[in-house]
């Protein structure tokens, strides 16, 4: 390390005056000692109040200042020439005055007095010239320089001071406590450890260890540069303190939480206490904040408040906005609300913290109705309020305050220039699916950062729409990119497809990501997504990094192919488990009719502390409707109401499980108590009407949907086309499908289809039924339209258009046994036995076998499952005793109805 002054020279004032005359200070010092200044007998403006009265008293009566005055004087202008300015002009004007009256040469005292207001003014080459033409520096005098030196940000300097201040060999001169506490800090910022290591050693050979400043000053620069052999280190100094005091404490204390090491840091604050150490401010701020990240963070953060409150440390605003920091990040809004509530005096911290607090846990209506009060006090509003601000409105898609903020900060140039505040304003745009503002809020960033482009470039990537922009703006990155950008190519290769996933891989691969499980996890999921399971397989088998989500995303891969023993050994071979992961299992079980695993998976996770959730409640329904229970459905129902899981697709669910389950009353009142009916609610209501045979009433629920300006999809049409088929409404339904082009803009599906052929044939319209199904488009034709005619054949007798209805199923289902059993009964009913024949021997050649009719009934809370010719059933010696009891009785009522009927018979030919 090179010192920037290697040599120390004890020259005169003069004579370095003249060999530096081209100077600029250098010149403004002998200006300030020229005799005519302009304030003869008048005091410098820019000194203290004190200090002026006193020097001016002097002046006025033709006295001299002495060392002391002219020292205090200094000093005064010192206090107030850090900015510059009338200080530091006064402290010349004094400096020249001292030097005229020959006080800096023959006072130390004046001399310290004049180069500290030099170092305060950050004229470090003025403090030198005063350093060198002192006759004997002790060492105040190089930790004067060498405090001036660290506080301009020339920390090389700083230790090169250091260095000739012990070359020198003098023993007043060597380095002191005071010297230690001012460089080690250096070393510090100057992220030198090797040298604060040396400086350490001097520390231990001069004595000095067990100092306090130097201790102090240790522990702090160890923690700053991080790693555990640092925090040891700085552990080690805090133990060598012989005089520990609040500032060693909290030195030791914010070392250990900038390095993680948070529960050793709550021992030590326990430890401080313990000791008899009273913990202030600084203490108290430090802890607060990390609670959160321990295991029984609110706990220690419920402690720490009322070691507050017992010490009357809450009076403090700092303390007071940690609190609030420490309940809204451990979700105890409350108690935030209610420290915010106690406080006399609130800062623009204190309101940041709420609104933010809000956001975090969700509320953010209350964060944006706080806003408005902080708007009332007075109090300017920053950048971290409007990013809080655009996070809520975000959330709550209030574009109308969103644009306001913006508004706001277009006429604020100072917060124009917050590159933060104008990402957060690009990615509010982007989450209200504004691209265009987005990309121009994008382009008024004046110091654009990577965050910038990465939110530019996630705005892209929320549409399939964008992807030229996407690609163009990569390019534009000039290669600066990290993983959120590794993270966004992947997202948008999702949308384009498996061929561009694969080459997002391989770009990962080159660019190196793909060793951080966050990246590597986006891949999986985009291969997921694009039904490649093969691929995801490989790559989840291959992956060095896994954590809770990589298992899950394979298991929701799992999902979509009902592969339930493949998820079912991801699943149990799973350390942790989150609420996700058994989400997944119980969707998976409740999609393949594995009702009673469903119902086990959902008790054993309430069993493991976690509590279900809208998906949890949503997978669950569709268990109780396979297992046609009521009892069940008002089970989910009641916890939805006592966990408050308020939802509109929630709702739509239990609505249509207890349609499903025969329970069209507590449907129809789910449907009339929500409060925001939407697309899907009317859907599940028009689809229980439907259901229960109530067509007419669906078609008018339908009215009163589109009257409310409620767009209608795919999914409710479908569902009135059915219910008009089974409700015979014809013409009903004939409008309702001429409508869905003609005037929804909707293009008809197969389902659609499938209903109108349904409709037709059922009403007997069997040669239209016919037509329409030889007429469907392409990506309409579905098995499911010629069944339906089929179905139909067999009700009217219609041999001829059933085999061309049959004829067209087996070549689309051939696996299909129903078909062939309808063909067949078709021929039987027409007494056609060949044609019979010809359909058993088709089944006979695809090995098909009819299953076994299944049927069961819910009694006192038990299921009962019953099957044809089961034997198997635990009650069954009782059932076919119950089931021949019936049978007597059936054939004995015939008996005596055709006993009695004939006895009329006989009266009444007699009479």
């Amino acid at each position: 390390m090179r010192a920037h002054y290697p040599r120390l020279n004890r020259t005169s004032y003069a004579a370095a005056s003249a060999n530096a005359a081209s100077s600029k200070a250098r010149r403004a010092l002998h200006a300030a000692a020229a005799p005519d200044h302009g304030w003869r007998g008048s005091v410098p403006p820019g000194l203290g109040a004190p200090a002026a009265h006193h020097l001016g008293s002097l002046l006025s009566e033709g006295l001299r200042p002495g060392a002391l005055e002219l020292a205090a004087a200094i000093r005064s202008a010192s206090a107030v020439s850090d900015g510059g300015g009338g200080g530091r002009a006064a402290g010349r004007c004094l400096h020249g005055l001292a030097v005229k009256a020959g006080r800096v040469a023959s006072s130390a005292v004046v001399a310290k007095a004049v180069m500290y207001m030099y170092g305060r003014s950050g004229a470090l080459a003025d403090a030198r010239l005063v350093f060198d033409e002192m006759a004997r520096p002790d060492a105040v005098c190089w930790n004067i320089l060498i405090t001036a030196s660290s506080r301009g940000g020339r920390f090389e300097d700083a230790l090169g001071l250091f260095r000739s201040m012990l070359a020198c060999g003098v023993a007043q001169c060597m380095p002191t406590a005071v010297t230690v506490a001012v460089v080690v800090p250096a070393c510090a910022k100057w992220r030198h450890l090797l040298t604060g290591r040396c400086i350490h050693g001097y520390v231990v050979k001069a004595g000095l260890e067990s100092d306090t400043l130097c201790g102090n000053a240790l522990v702090s620069m160890y923690a700053k540069f991080g790693g555990s052999r640092a925090v040891d280190d700085a552990h080690r100094a805090f133990s060598s303190i012989r005089c520990k005091d609040v500032v060693s404490w909290n030195s030791i204390i914010a070392g250990y939480i900038e390095n993680g090491v948070f529960q050793d840091a709550l021992v030590l604050f326990g430890q401080m206490i313990s000791q008899g150490f009273l913990p202030n401010y600084s203490t108290v701020a430090n802890i607060l904040p990390m609670c959160s990240l321990t295991e029984f963070g609110r706990y220690h953060g419920r402690e720490v408040h009322g070691f507050v409150v017992r010490h009357g440390l809450e009076m403090d605003i700092s303390v007071c906005n940690a609190l609030i920091i420490h309940y809204s990040k451990v979700y105890e809004m409350k108690a935030a609300e209610s420290v915010f509530a106690s406080m006399d005096v609130r800062d623009i911290i204190t309101w940041n913290s709420v609104i933010a607090g809000y956001v975090m846990n969700g509320y953010h209506s209350r964060a944006l109705y706080l806003f408005q009060g902080l708007l009332s006090t007075g109090i300017a509003p920053d950048s971290v309020s409007f990013i809080s601000l655009l996070t809520a409105c975000a959330q709550l898609r209030d574009v109308r305050s969103g644009i306001g903020v913006h508004g706001y900060i277009f006429r604020k140039p100072a917060l124009l220039q917050e590159t933060s505040l104008m990402n957060a304003l690009v990615t509010f745009y982007s989450q209200c699916d504004r691209f265009d503002d987005a990309f121009r809020a994008f382009t008024d960033i004046l110091n654009k950062d990577l965050i910038s482009w990465n939110a530019v470039l996630s705005a892209c990537a929320n549409s399939e729409h964008h992807i030229e922009e996407f690609f163009r703006v990569l390019g534009e990155m000039c290669r600066q990119w990290d993983s959120v950008t590794v993270l966004n190519v992947i997202r948008m290769s999702a949308i384009c497809g498996i061929r561009m996933v694969r080459e997002a891989h391989g770009w990962s691969l080159r660019v190196g990501y793909t060793g951080e499980t966050s990246v590597a996890n986006a891949i999986l999921d985009a291969y997921v997504k694009c039904g490649c399971s093969q691929d995801a397989s490989i790559l989840f088998r291959n992956l060095a990094g896994r954590n809770i989500v990589t298992d899950n995303i394979m298991i929701s891969c799992y999902m979509k192919n009902n592969c339930v023993e493949d998820a079912e050994e991801i699943f149990n071979h799973m350390a942790d488990k989150d609420l996700t992961s058994w989400n997944l299992m119980i969707q998976l079980y409740a999609q393949n009719d594995m009702d009673d695993q469903a119902f086990s998976l959902f008790n054993h996770l309430q069993s493991e502390g976690l509590k279900p959730d809208i998906v949890s409640i949503t997978s669950i329904l569709e268990a109780c409707i396979h297992l046609c229970s009521v009892y069940l459905v008002r089970q989910c129902h009641t916890y939805m109401l006592r966990a408050s899981l308020q939802d509109i697709h929630l709702e739509g669910a239990l609505l249509d499980a207890y349609s499903k389950c025969g329970n069209i009353t507590n449907a129809y009142n789910i449907f009339q108590v929500s409060p925001k009916k939407d697309i899907v609610t009317f859907t599940a209501m028009i689809g229980c009407y439907a259901m229960h045979g109530m067509a007419e009433e669906a078609v008018e629920l339908f009215s009163k949907m589109l009257k409310l300006d409620i767009r209608p999809d795919h999914v409710v049409f479908t569902t009135l086309l059915s219910a008009c088929s089974h409700a015979g409404l014809v013409d009903a339904g004939i409008n309702i499908f001429k409508s869905i082009r003609e005037i929804h803009r909707v293009e008809p599906t197969a389902e659609h289809y499938a209903c109108m052929v349904d409709l037709l044939a059922r009403s007997g319209r069997l040669q239209d039924a016919y037509v329409l199904a030889l007429d469907m488009p392409p990506h309409a034709v579905n098995a499911n339209a010629w069944g339906s005619l089929l179905g139909a054949c067999k009700v009217y007798g219609e041999v001829e258009l059933g085999q061309l209805a049959a004829d067209h199923l087996f070549s689309m289902e051939s696996g299909n046994i129903g078909s062939y059993v309808v063909m067949s009964n078709i021929y039987a009913a027409d007494e056609k036995w060949d044609g019979v024949e010809h359909v058993r021997k088709l089944m006979k050649s695809n090995d098909m076998k009819k299953p076994a009719g299944c049927s069961w009934i819910e009694v006192e809370k038990t299921r009962h499952l019953f099957v044809a010719n089961d034997v198997k059933h635990q009650d069954r010696s009782c059932i076919y005793d119950m089931l021949g009891s019936l049978y007597q009785q059936i054939i004995d009522t015939q008996t005596q109805n055709t006993t009695t009927m004939q006895s009329l018979l006989t009266a009444s030919l007699r009479n």
